[in-house]
């Protein structure tokens, strides 16, 4: 079961980081780091996201579309893509991940190396809107 927190009332950008700011600091070590790492990671890889909760957990918009989120577990940490196409056009990078159609686990002391976020992010921002599009 995830850890989930609720925040009440009309967002901006500053209130919906602040959500996943409060989501982080509620979890102990090492998941926090290893998840704040993620969403640095994702944020370099997308600066133009929009950061919230989205069905009580964290997620990443472009232009109103969640492309990336995370959740915090008893013995694991979840990549969630919001899309069940994202890993099995992946199959060959994911060998050796565990994953179900909509979360790829990892271990809570060990951040997903850089390079599998980025293609993760880049399949998903194609499904999106287009192989041609930027968003």
């Amino acid at each position: 079961m995830p850890l989930v927190v609720r925040v009440c009332g009309r967002q901006n950008g500053a209130v919906a980081a602040e959500e996943i700011d409060q989501y982080l600091d509620a979890l102990e070590e090492p998941k926090r780091t290893t998840l704040a790492t993620l969403r640095q990671t994702i944020l370099d890889i997308v600066p133009e996201a929009e950061q919230g909760i989205s069905y009580g957990l964290p997620a990443f918009k472009v232009r109103g579309k969640t492309i990336a989120g995370f959740a915090a577990f008893k013995n694991h940490l979840s990549y969630l893509p919001h899309s069940g196409s994202v890993f099995p056009e992946l199959k060959d990078e994911l060998t050796g991940h565990s994953t179900s159609s909509g979360a790829l686990r990892f271990s809570i002391s060990e951040p997903l190396p850089v390079p599998l976020v980025q293609k993760l992010i880049e399949v998903r921002l194609r499904q999106a809107f287009g192989p041609t599009q930027n968003p």
